[in-house]
């Protein structure tokens, strides 16, 4: 028999925590629950969440931050229980990937249908997929940004991170020079192909055994680059 969908609530307030868990365990979910955004990115990391409801004030980031940071690795679908009912923040916390926006209070009936939406549209989608990616002798840890080689922990930039999380993410399969460029530097910058040959020269003096001849992090001539998990 298949599992009741887990839903992940990312919440400080109490009040709001228990209630919800009390209607979403009686509407046949299980239900798991974070107080900050850190411990909240850690849960969907290692529980993989059919859906996450997520407040955007909370004690150590904002919402908006958490949205942003799991959509580097996953589709989980997040809905945003929030008191802000401004346009600009309903449009920022959309822009960075939350699939939908209530505001509090709620009506519960309509939390439970958008629930049921959200589960619709992420039916086996890559949502639940690992989080932790490797090839060989490089590790990459797509919800705590981390990458090691042979269990030492590499430094990288943000923008590093970004372009390697997205190649990795999409593991043995070509992205083209446009996919990447306009994922990470934004569609503006989709036609800078020798700012993106700059970051993958960059990547592959920390990440290959040698950058003059990369076995994880390919070019496919012409087209784009390659993470290759394979031997």
């Amino acid at each position: 028999m298949d599992k009741d969908p887990l839903i992940l609530l990312i919440d400080d307030e109490p009040q709001i925590l228990r209630a919800l868990k009390t209607i979403l365990s009686s509407g046949h979910f299980r239900v798991i629950s974070a107080v900050t955004g850190e411990e909240g990115i850690e849960l969907a990391a290692s529980q993989l969440p059919d859906v996450i409801i997520l407040d955007l004030t909370l004690p150590d980031m904002d919402g908006i931050s958490v949205c942003e940071q799991v959509r580097e690795w996953s589709t989980i679908p997040i809905i945003v229980l929030s008191v802000r009912d401004g346009e600009r923040d309903k449009v920022a916390a959309l822009d960075k990937g939350a699939d939908d926006y209530l505001t509090k209070p709620f009506n519960i009936e309509e939390l439970l249908a958008r629930i049921r939406v959200a589960l619709r549209h992420s039916s086996q989608s890559i949502g639940n997929r690992e989080t932790v990616i490797r090839a060989g002798r490089l590790t990459i840890d797509l919800a705590r940004h981390l990458v090691s080689l042979d269990g030492t922990e590499l430094k990288l930039t943000a923008t590093e991170f970004k372009l390697l999380a997205y190649i990795a993410s999409h593991a043995d399969r070509v992205l083209t020079h446009q996919a990447i460029l306009t994922h990470v530097w934004g569609f503006e910058e989709a036609d800078r192909l020798e700012y993106l040959r700059v970051y993958i020269g960059q990547l592959r003096k920390k990440i290959e055994v040698d950058p003059d001849a990369p076995v994880v992090l390919v070019t496919d001539p012409g087209v784009g680059y390659r993470f290759k998990t394979g031997e």
